[in-house]
């Protein structure tokens, strides 16, 4: 996002927009909505079986023990499941609705294409209601789209690996998005082609009481290069909405793939996410992942790794104000020998906020040559907060490295005493050792994201001091 476009402190996307909708939309899970759903979508008998078969599987799978502990509240009938825009999907931004381009604009998505000239995605509730693709991305065989087209137009190549990374009994909610997705982006990249600009995707909530789920696939074909960045946000409500996706990436022999989240969810969000990597010989993943906002975030993004020589890293920062709750981590598992692993965590807690880093290191039997390496950082700004960290460890093979190492600390004093001798206030000394405690996450980002996140980080320390 644009970093002149929008005053992102203390979560300012906090407008809503009259809209209008297809149809009347309904509240509550059943049968008939996940129907009316692929209905609506025009989609094909197995993808209509899958839903309904996700559906039931939602019902009798249990919430995990941590899931229900925090969120135990949640009403699923309470919620709009699908929420589909009165327009039809536009490749010419002049074409949009004028208060679906006025939230945009406001997001900054159309100086981010200026910027970029890169393929960027929007979507709107459950549709995306604007998408465009470089001519150069096509002319490469790059194939980046909504879900939805990519279901339509390469039926095949969805069928061939939809489920395959996050199954439908992977957990509750994984159920709940296979049953009712909707959106999202898919992206295919031919064998040795490298995408040389990030292809972009943004998402918004719109509605009270609305779920969001979108659904993205991506295939990185042997040895080509990618890097996607989404970035998220809702207005504020006083009803609880609900964001629950599903990422499925597949990286192919020698293929790289950094997929990148700026998350500024609102404070009545529940956001709880899957996703997972496969990777493959000499495959290398990275999750970039920024966390702000958010009622409640439970996100642990996931890399398999399954050829020999391949590799993954998730650098992860969550930031916790008053009320939120930040549970974030990450799992990688090794399944073959020589792979390699590396986990950066960082949390900042502020106001009486809670941050958790959950996360899971297994090496399997017979993956010899492992090396994995877990770092856990967490800053504390004030006595009413709270950081804790379940870090899992299973290792099933003798020839391997496993190391983990954590900490937990306050500013010091003596640090903000030089900041402010060189003329800073104590504000502006507070997020400047905020910023340099997060720099390993935001120097892995674009220039343009990666002042945004900056201005986000110092924005949220308005008011760290008295």
């Amino acid at each position: 996002m644009g970093s002149n476009q929008v005053d992102l402190g203390r979560y300012q996307l906090g407008w809503s927009d009259e809209v209008e909708y297809a149809f009347e939309p309904v509240k509550g899970l059943d049968l008939s909505v996940v129907e009316q759903i692929s209905w609506w979508k025009g989609e094909p008998d197995w993808m209509r079986s899958r839903r309904t078969g996700a559906l039931r599987t939602f019902f009798k799978k249990p919430m995990l023990p941590w899931f229900e502990e925090n969120m135990p509240g949640i009403d699923f009938q309470d919620i709009y499941y699908y929420l589909k825009p009165a327009t039809e999907q536009v490749d010419e931004w002049e074409n949009l609705p004028e208060q679906m381009k006025l939230t945009y604009e406001k997001l900054g998505i159309p100086e981010a294409e200026r910027k970029y000239l890169a393929g960027v995605t929007a979507q709107y509730e459950s549709e995306v209601v604007f998408h465009r693709n470089r001519e150069d991305l096509e002319r490469q065989g790059i194939l980046f789209c909504d879900m939805d087209t990519a279901l339509r137009e390469y039926p095949e190549i969805v069928k061939s690996y939809f489920g395959t990374v996050v199954p439908v009994g992977d957990n509750k909610f994984a159920a709940l998005n296979t049953a009712v997705w909707s959106g999202g982006s898919f992206i295919y990249v031919p064998p040795g082609v490298e995408c040389d600009m990030p292809l972009q995707a943004y998402f918004r909530i719109n509605s009270e009481s609305a779920g969001q789920f979108e659904r993205t696939l991506i295939i990185a074909d042997e040895g080509s290069k990618v890097h996607y960045i989404e970035g998220c946000s809702a207005p504020v409500y006083t009803k609880d909405s609900l964001h629950s996706a599903v990422v499925e990436i597949v990286v192919k022999p020698k293929a790289e793939v950094r997929y990148s989240t700026i998350q500024n969810w609102s404070s009545n969000v529940y956001n709880l996410v899957t996703k997972r990597a496969r990777v493959e010989a000499g495959g290398r993943m990275e999750w970039i992942d920024g966390n702000i906002g958010s009622k409640l975030t439970m996100k642990y993004p996931s890399i398999y790794l399954v050829g020999e020589g391949a590799s993954g890293e998730v650098l992860s920062v969550a930031y916790a104000g008053e009320g939120q709750h930040q549970d974030a981590g990450a799992k990688i598992v090794h399944t073959a020998a020589n792979t390699s692993s590396r986990i950066v965590s960082k949390s900042i807690c502020k106001d009486g906020g809670r941050t958790t880093y959950r996360g899971l290191v297994r090496v399997e039997s017979g993956a010899v040559g492992c090396k994995s390496h877990v770092q856990c950082d967490a800053l504390l700004l004030d006595e009413e907060s709270r950081s804790r960290t379940f870090p899992y460890m299973e290792v099933g093979e003798k020839d391997a490295e496993v190391a983990h190492e954590a900490t937990v600390s306050k500013i010091a004093e003596e640090q903000l005493f030089y900041l402010q001798s060189r003329g800073l206030s104590q504000e502006q000394a507070i997020g400047m050792v905020v910023n340099g405690f997060v720099e390993p996450v935001a120097r892995t980002l674009p220039m343009e994201y990666a002042v945004e996140w900056s201005r986000l980080i110092e924005l949220q320390m308005e008011g760290s001091v008295g």
